[in-house]
């Protein structure tokens, strides 16, 4: 059996694959789109990260094909109703990512709240912008916004409550009763409810019809003023020329966001700018243990499908 890898893996799980199947590993296929449509005309299982479109073209490419197989969670990139109606079983890598993304949402609030760490060149010149500096925020007793309260909003929680804050959480998946809220000892909130009390805000929720530019300028205008928004779930459910506005009127204290509408951020985007504002590029689940903990849960999953088990 042949399986295809057109994005990075970590190399002991590729290894682990070669054993029992025949892999083509080449990273950089996601940016070669006629040679992976070549590639899968022999292959049954195709795996990928969050770049590669795994579509109706390219699932049309692979007539072989069992499995797909996603380095991550997310699946806006995959033709899911396609899959199904071929029976080709898509295997995300549920929960290996959550701490590194709730390690990322942490670090990233206390940067933001503390608003300190922007100054190293001013210092190093021989600058003292101590009385500039000496107005940040604790976290201890501040509320943490949790939109979206699956695994790794969660795990964000338990975090933030190890800091003594607060933790408030919207989800309309979960009923009032269900018994996550009772175990995590986070109250669940209303969106606007949430909005208008958390200092933090950190979305943990896919991109959907539903979900798209959630985040727009009337909720922003509605949080908290001084509050921080963070991003590590999807491009498209922030409305990012209207956050820039938000961060330059001073509404918002700060922003860190990870994901975005297009990847990789165009020039001339209104962020590129924006005051207080973190940027990394749709890194927040990729550390060395959680690539590890992804390539190998889904190198497993694949070749468990593919041996029918």
């Amino acid at each position: 059996m042949h399986i295809v890898i057109s994005e990075f893996m970590d190399e002991a799980a590729v290894a682990a694959l070669r054993a029992d199947f025949d892999v083509r590993y080449e990273p950089d296929l996601v940016d070669r789109r006629d040679a992976l449509a070549h590639a899968l005309g022999r292959a049954d299982a195709l795996i990928v990260r969050n770049r590669t479109r795994v579509d109706a073209g390219l699932l049309a490419a692979g007539p072989g094909l069992k499995a797909v197989g996603r380095l991550g969670v997310g699946l806006d990139n995959i033709d899911v109703p396609a899959c199904q109606a071929r029976n080709i079983a898509v295997l995300p890598a549920t929960g290996a990512n959550a701490r590194a993304v709730a390690e990322y949402v942490i670090g990233t609030a206390l940067l933001l709240l503390r608003g300190a760490y922007a100054s190293s060149a001013q210092v190093a010149a021989g600058g003292w912008p101590r009385t500039e500096l000496s107005n940040g925020l604790e976290a201890q007793a501040r509320t943490l916004g949790i939109i979206g309260f699956g695994g790794i909003g969660r795990l964000t929680a338990q975090l933030a409550q190890g800091l003594g804050m607060r933790v408030a959480a919207h989800d309309p998946m979960l009923r009032d009763d269900d018994p996550a809220w009772r175990d995590t000892g986070v109250a669940p909130l209303p969106l606007d409810a949430l909005l208008e009390c958390a200092d933090v805000v950190t979305l943990h929720i896919p991109l959907t019809d539903a979900t798209r530019q959630l985040m727009n300028a009337e909720r922003l205008a509605a949080m908290k003023a001084g509050a921080v928004l963070i991003n590590t779930a999807r491009g498209g459910i922030v409305d990012e020329a209207a956050l820039a506005r938000a961060l330059r009127g001073g509404q918002l204290r700060g922003a860190a966001i990870d994901v975005f509408q297009d990847e990789p951020l165009p020039a001339g985007s209104p962020l590129a700018d924006a005051p207080n504002l973190v940027l990394t590029p749709h890194i927040a689940g990729l550390t060395q243990e959680a690539n590890t903990r992804v390539s190998s849960m889904v190198a497993q999953r694949v070749a468990q499908t593919l041996r029918g088990r």
